[in-house]
């Protein structure tokens, strides 16, 4: 088997062939590196590298291979993790200037459990400044281009991850969601991005640790890669007071789902979000192509009263509660999102921040109704096909202006609101040829039911032109112009631990 073979190989079979002696773990890490070197240059989607320390670890992990040893879940997978998560010795730059040279000296709970599964920490994805919208860029790194176009852009936050994933640079790649962070990407991409249930996953760094809007979740090529993922990383943690006792293997495999006897409904919208006219026809045509697979399928009727403001104030809740060291110190330090959320935030008061909670609440029975009569929502995840990378983010959709900088978010946000699972998954391609992101809302709390459809619609898209995963054609990849990396002011600064040797740029 070449390099190339190799790296396209999902994450479950190279696990599987890792724990029969057929794969070695440094031979995976090998073509890992060369498939970044080779194709990274493109489409800028990884940032810091740790080859070196990487290259010891895959001869650790052949030799456990060798003794015998018990394996992990993740025994020899070369990881990509998002920049906004912190990894010891190895550059954690969240994408802004005031951490260019942050080199942590621990890994935190999501890294540190992907470590332990036996993963290999190869390098870091990149992303929007601090995570703020759905465009990979910042004056750090720069920005990540589509794996299809890469003049267009990637999605975000978790843009470097999906980017990685699809080019097959690594098997292996975190995301995080607020407001679709891990969905958009996905769907832009052409991979799959499973947002669980606030609790499933640890996140030991939001600053808010009662909130359920943002949490962490898996990316992968398969609905069975991202399972591999989140098995090796659900369960109880003190770091996050929201997580719950569970059973982490339990998600491994998706429990079998028999798509006939799924009572199904869809929304272009759900009744407040802007889409774009030819999104709206291309899912419209999705839903014809699959509607025969269910027991029924039927459009959904809801009102959900006001989702828009109520993720504002939450949203900005975030950023006040993250940010206001950094702001009161110098707000200039803080690119134009950030100090967007954290003004607005800041401007709020204890009267908006209970009516938020309190409206959060009524949207979760509003929607409730809709579960009464259906076993799973589904919806576009984006409104609009990916657009140039150099545009900030989306400023109208139908000729109609968009309030703020991440309003076009909102087929995601809305369902964050809720917090159902929610799966981003890979569904053919759009009229212009690009990645079609279907979005499977599950019923409360059944993050395992959500991701077992989800792996049976796969299944079943797959014998589909139509429905099934688009994947980019390398041979096709030209630079973008302007280069990805044009919006760099500096090279990122390494401190003494990362020049020695333990971490790099790519």
């Amino acid at each position: 088997m070449d390099a190339t073979d190799i790296v396209a190989l999902p994450a479950t079979d190279m696990r599987r062939l890792i724990g029969a002696r057929q794969l070695s773990p440094v031979e995976l890490l090998d073509a890992c590196i060369a498939r970044i070197e080779a194709v990274n240059p493109y489409v800028n989607a990884v940032a810091a590298t740790c080859f070196d320390r990487a290259r010891d670890e895959a001869k650790a992990a052949e030799r456990a291979v060798a003794s015998g040893a018990p394996l992990g879940l993740l025994h020899g997978l070369p990881l990509g993790v998002k920049d906004l998560e912190e990894t010891a010795g190895l550059l954690t730059t969240y994408g802004s200037p005031i951490h260019r040279a942050n080199v942590p000296a621990a890994d935190n709970v999501l890294v540190a459990r992907l470590r332990a599964a036996g993963a290999i920490v190869a390098g870091k994805t990149n992303i929007p400044e601090m995570g703020a919208g759905a465009n990979s860029r910042n004056p750090v790194w720069g920005a990540t281009g589509n794996p299809f176009d890469p003049n267009l852009n990637a999605g975000g936050s978790s843009g470097g991850s999906a980017c990685a994933l699809a080019l097959d640079m690594l098997p292996v790649c975190t995301g995080s969601d607020t407001g679709g962070s891990l969905r958009i990407p996905a769907a832009k991409c052409g991979v799959v991005g499973f947002r669980p249930s606030p609790g499933v996953v640890p996140s030991s760094r939001k600053p808010l640790g009662w909130t359920p809007i943002s949490v962490v979740g898996p990316m992968g090529r398969s609905v069975a890669d991202a399972c591999l993922q989140l098995a090796a990383t659900a369960g109880v943690s003190v770091s996050d007071p929201l997580t719950y006792e569970l059973d982490p293997l339990s998600f491994l495999l998706p429990k079998p789902v028999d798509l006939g006897n799924l009572r199904v409904c869809y929304t272009e919208d759900f009744g407040a979000c802007a889409v774009d006219n030819g999104i709206r026809a291309v899912f419209r045509d999705k839903i014809a192509a699959m509607r025969h697979l269910f027991r029924s399928c039927e459009p959904l009727d809801i009102d959900l009263g006001e989702v828009h403001r109520c993720f504002d104030v939450l949203r900005a809740e975030a950023f006040v509660a993250g940010m206001r060291d950094a702001y009161e110190r110098d707000p200039a330090s803080l690119g134009p999102n950030p100090r967007a959320n954290y003004e607005m935030g800041a401007a709020m008061r204890l009267l908006d921040s209970a009516w938020a909670q309190a409206e959060q609440t009524k949207i979760l029975k509003r929607f409730q109704a809709a579960f009464e009569q259906f076993d799973v929502v589904l919806a576009p995840t984006t409104p609009v096909s990916p657009m140039p990378w150099t545009e900030p983010h989306v400023a109208t959709i139908n000729g109609v202006a968009q309030e703020n900088y991440y309003r076009w978010l909102s087929l995601t946000y809305v369902t964050t609101l809720t917090t159902h699972p929610s799966l981003a998954l890979p569904c053919g391609t759009d009229r212009a040829g690009l990645p079609f992101g279907l979005q499977v809302v599950g019923r409360f709390r059944a993050d395992r039911h959500t991701l077992g459809v989800g792996h049976a619609l796969e299944q079943a898209f797959a014998g589909d032109p139509a429905l099934r995963r688009p994947v980019p054609d390398v041979s096709r990849l030209r630079h973008a112009q302007p280069a990805l990396t044009s919006i760099v002011t500096a090279p990122p600064v390494l401190d003494a631990r990362a020049a020695s040797g333990a971490a790099s740029v790519v």
